[in-house]
């Protein structure tokens, strides 16, 4: 018998495999589909100097190969981890691809986090090589010391004797490439290898290593950008808003390669001026940031006048996203804001809000009720509900009853880099931390984050509802509802505020603001008004310091 045709196993039962061709699904395999199929498509970068780059996929792919001999003649080996500091570039671009491609284990590394979390992570991920954007000089050579294990420092530029003069070590990537030609031809390997590595941003405790495969990341990909996630094609303009640095810019250049749509990286200035001149100078079609960015778009594009006529869409994730903002992107922008939910372990695809042909009836109220959710996962994602005191219970899926969110599928965690061994359920599910519903549909909504809740007298309220109702003051920028004690009900609402520039706003006009949308009980207990709400390095508010200045905000009258 002709082995190809049957195999057997030891009961002897005969199991027929299919004669398909077998590619492993690898990264290398995106940027060369990128250079042969769409080489002359744009991929534009705004650099750390403020010059943009004109380029292309063909000349990123070819980089990426000269940057990869380089690489090879340091003597970097397959599964070594090699950093990268640095924001959205083509540079960075290039980086990925060499690195992954190679092999190699591409380490993004968030500069926003402190100094002291930037050592514990190279060293903790055992980093030989880091690439650097030469504003991140200063931070390097703070933490110099700390970081023994790095061989080689690469600054992402073209010789700078400034560079030179404070790290004589440096090696420069325009001479590297300059040193290298692209004749090489990308390794194949299992595609369960890890690919990149990015660590989770540390609000408790040290920052958690998530290790990505090629699979994983080539299937993200595709998810990506089917017509019910983000609908990415070769017709596009696609600006990441969000940073490389942050869960791999949520797959956008792998997508962006795909597809062979055009890619805008907007370096360092991602504030809403900035964003908005991007957007309307290079008809940007599609965005993707999380909801302080948006907020501060909107803000700029009304100042200006603009219109962002380009844009058809935008995906709003990374936290829980206003109903005002959404609404503010489809009403006065004809933009469809669509809203998303993941996290660093889930790569982070894991559920978009985009509704079903059965919706179309829906009145426009309805709908727009329907697109505040965070939305239903994509094929190669299943989610479910466990009940938050029995861990075993499953909770019903009504749209009503609430229970800890858990989620499984090929892109999701299944350990931390550093062995966990509480990651994952007894049954295989990762515990993401937060409180949901989830319809019949499977549409997900987002209660809150379990260490977030507020229980008041034994009644949970939703942090995240309180927030999201003070976003849609006009005076307020920004709000975070925290759990402050209480020595009846043992927790309260208490709501921090930034107002906007000029704003004349009191407690009695924000606590009156809450009227007839929710029930009175659920009303915080207490505003305050504060200068600023310090961001995390992926742009979510750092609750756990306002509980610890705030928390006792109630017991002090």
């Amino acid at each position: 018998m002709n082995k190809n045709k049957r195999t057997f196993n030891n009961d002897r039962e005969c199991t027929m495999l299919g004669k398909m061709m077998y590619q492993p699904l690898l990264i290398s395999g995106l940027i060369e589909h990128a250079a042969r199929y769409h080489g002359d498509t744009a991929v534009l970068s705004k650099e750390v100097d403020g010059q943009m780059t004109h380029t292309n996929w063909l000349t990123i792919s070819n980089n990426s190969k000269r940057l990869a001999n380089a690489l090879a003649a340091l003597g970097l080996k397959s599964s070594e981890r090699l950093a990268t500091l640095a924001w959205n570039n083509r540079r960075h671009l290039e980086a990925w691809y060499a690195i992954s491609g190679s092999g190699m284990v591409c380490h993004t590394i968030n500069p926003r986090l402190f100094p002291e979390q930037l050592s514990y992570i190279i060293n903790d991920a055992d980093d030989r090589v880091l690439f650097f954007d030469v504003t991140f000089l200063p931070l390097i050579m703070a933490i110099k010391e700390d970081i023994k294990g790095i061989e080689h420092f690469i600054c992402l530029s073209a010789r700078e004797d400034s560079v030179v003069a404070k790290l004589p070590e440096v090696l420069f990537f325009d001479e590297l490439l300059a040193e290298h030609n692209a004749d090489f031809d990308w390794p194949q390997f299992d595609e369960a290898t890890a690919s990149s590595l990015c660590y989770t941003s540390g609000t408790t405790g040290n920052p958690k290593g998530i290790l990505y495969t090629h699979r994983s990341s080539v299937l993200h990909a595709m998810a990506l950008c089917m017509p019910d996630v983000s609908g990415l094609s070769a017709q596009d303009v696609l600006l990441p808003v969000v940073p490389m640095f942050h869960v791999n810019a949520w797959g956008t250049p792998y997508a962006a390669a795909l597809t062979g749509c055009s890619l805008m990286l907007p370096g360092p200035n991602l504030d809403g001026d900035s964003l908005v001149s991007l957007i309307d100078d290079y008809k940007v079609t599609v965005a993707l940031g999380v909801p302080t960015i948006w907020q501060s778009l909107l803000t700029a594009a009304k100042a200006r006048g603009s219109k962002l006529d380009s844009m058809t869409r935008t995906i709003v994730g990374g936290a829980a996203c206003p109903p005002s903002v959404i609404k503010t992107f489809r009403e006065d922008f004809n933009c469809d804001a669509v809203h998303g939910w993941g996290m660093t372990e889930t790569s982070p695809l894991g559920t978009m809000n985009q509704i079903k042909a059965k919706h179309k009836s829906l009145s426009k109220d309805e709908i727009d009720e329907l697109r505040n959710s965070q939305g239903r996962p994509p094929y190669g994602v299943q989610l479910r509900l466990i009940d938050t005191d029995e861990p075993l219970k499953p909770v019903k899926e009504d749209g009503v009853s609430q229970g800890r969110l858990q989620i499984k599928g090929h892109w999701i965690i299944n350990d931390y880099y550093t062995e966990n061994p509480d990651a994952i359920t007894e049954d295989g599910w990762f515990d993401t931390g937060d409180i949901a519903t989830i319809d019949a549909d499977g549409y997900m909504n987002i209660r809150d984050r379990s260490k977030d809740l507020i229980k008041s007298g034994g009644e949970w309220i939703s942090s995240v509802e309180l927030e999201n109702i003070a976003a849609g003051h006009p005076q307020i920028k920004m709000a975070a509802a925290i759990a402050a004690k209480h020595k009846k009900w043992g927790e309260r609402p208490v709501l921090i505020v930034v107002k906007e520039e000029n704003a004349e706003l009191d407690e009695s006009q924000v606590l009156s603001f809450y009227e007839d949308k929710i029930a009175s009980w659920q009303i915080p207990d207490k505003v305050i008004f504060v200068e600023n709400i310090l961001l995390n390095g992926a742009g979510k508010m750092v609750k756990k310091d306002l509980r610890d200045e705030y928390g006792d905000a109630l017991l002090e009258a």
